[in-house]
């Protein structure tokens, strides 16, 4: 897994909203194999999420009551407004 983005991952990051498959596809191939394996788990945990709170989180417009899930929104969200 240190190498190669598995595709169970690939497919998990496929959403019901056009938004959250941008947001969490380039987040996965841009820069989930930086991650350490502590905040790797926290994205696979992440997409366990439904599509409504990942939206919600990942836009800012609410705040995920799990800290350990905040870590990870931040990082997605940081790497959206700063990949261009």
């Amino acid at each position: 897994m240190d190498k190669i983005i598995p595709s169970r991952l690939r497919w998990a990051c496929r959403r019901g909203m056009l938004e959250l498959d941008l947001l969490l596809t380039n987040f996965l191939e841009e820069a989930f194999l930086t991650l350490s394996a502590q905040d790797r788990a926290l994205f696979n945990q992440l997409l366990e999420a439904n599509d409504q709170d990942l939206f919600l989180w990942l836009t800012g417009k609410e705040i995920s009551k799990n800290q350990s899930l905040n870590i990870i929104i931040e990082k997605i969200r940081h790497h959206a407004e700063n990949r261009h």
